[in-house]
């Protein structure tokens, strides 16, 4: 996906975006693209609106003004077709604990309309390391367990853009280098991925540009290079708090 000129079009387009929770600002309003191929991070404290972002750009939440626009297409009028080129992870695993692991895998796998949907399912819980656990039931599965099982739901499809909200919690370092690795072939491949963590270094490892929110608001958008953990902290600390009540 080219824009004129040879530039990445973009695939994620806010204009004044915001949501509202009555008359509780929770986001925006926010303008901000990224481009295809783009890994981008994205920071904050608790509650500056990260995971209400990532639900309103995995359109599945309607925003109460602006405009989203992913692919090139509203999200107002086809939400549908672009959310299965949409890969998104959240605090919710999404999966379903009676069923065992590779279920789950072969579930999403014929829910997506993939060929060869056994062979999908076997690949995918093999590369999350969860093979010796594939016909055990969710329910059983350590927090660990399930969110690598989470991820592997999220990459499952091969979508063209990934939107990760907290992807290293409850990881070991084994399962967040492995993590790394995969984002990092994800990004060779030409795939746009939007994370968000509270660990400024893994996520500064893994992308190459960096969104700071506060209290809704962005206060930061430039490349991750240069940034360190300190100052994104003190920054994320120091920025002031717009009002949050909506007229």
């Amino acid at each position: 996906m080219t824009a004129a000129g040879g530039t990445p079009a973009p695939v994620i387009e806010a204009t004044r975006l915001a949501k509202s929770y009555g008359p509780v600002a929770a986001v925006g309003p926010l303008d901000f693209t990224v481009r295809a191929g783009e890994s981008v991070a994205l920071f904050g404290p608790n509650g500056a609106g990260k995971s209400t972002l990532l639900r309103l750009l995995a359109t599945l939440q309607n925003p109460t003004s602006g405009h989203l626009r992913l692919f090139g297409a509203s999200t107002s009028s086809d939400a549908a077709s672009v959310r299965r080129r949409i890969g998104f992870l959240s605090h919710q695993t999404f999966l379903y604990e009676h069923l065992t692991g590779l279920d789950n895998l072969l579930f999403y796998a014929r829910l997506y309309g993939l060929p060869d949907p056994a062979r999908v399912a076997q690949e995918s819980i093999r590369a999350a390391r969860l093979e010796h656990r594939r016909d055990d039931r969710v329910g059983g599965y350590s927090r660990g367990m399930q969110q690598r099982l989470a991820i592997a739901r999220a990459l499952l499809h091969r979508p063209d853009v990934l939107l990760l909200d907290e992807p290293f919690t409850g990881l070991d370092h084994a399962a967040c280098a492995s993590l790394e690795a995969t984002l990092e072939e994800a990004r060779a491949a030409g795939r746009t991925c939007l994370l968000a963590t509270h660990d400024l270094a893994l996520g500064l490892r893994a992308a190459e540009r960096a969104l700071v929110l506060v209290d809704g608001r962005l206060v930061l958008d430039r490349a991750a290079g240069g940034l360190d953990p300190v100052s994104l902290q003190g920054l994320m600390t120091a920025a002031p708090v717009p009002a949050r009540v909506t007229s």
